[in-house]
């Protein structure tokens, strides 16, 4: 008699629910194979870091700029298919985005 028997024998009126299997944790984001360009300018005298290139749906796209904004909790937008994030955090958004699996260049100094 292995377990589930004796589990049915305990408690004969429970009812046994199917267990959904456990979800993954990386997002369900479009990866593609060019590199998203890190890039970094000063407007109005203020920098910014800029990420370009990425080539899948805008709604993921959108996902992503809101992942990024929260993780670094700093401003920025999302305009003409590009995220546009205040400060420069260059190095932390592209150590964010190699951990998920996009490939990144930095393009500046």
């Amino acid at each position: 008699m292995d377990l589930q028997d004796q589990l049915k024998n305990l408690f004969p009126e429970h009812i046994e629910e199917e267990t959904p299997e456990s979800e993954q944790d990386t997002s369900d984001i479009w990866m593609q194979d060019e590199p998203i360009l890190c890039k970094y300018e000063k407007r109005k005298g203020k920098p910014i870091t800029i990420l370009d290139g990425y080539t899948g749906a805008t709604e993921d796209f959108k996902i992503l700029a809101k992942e990024i904004k929260t993780k670094l909790s700093v401003g920025g937008s999302f305009k003409d298919d590009k995220i546009i994030i205040q400060g420069d955090y260059r190095d932390k958004i592209m150590g964010m985005l190699k951990e998920k699996g996009f490939n990144v260049k930095r393009v500046g100094g």
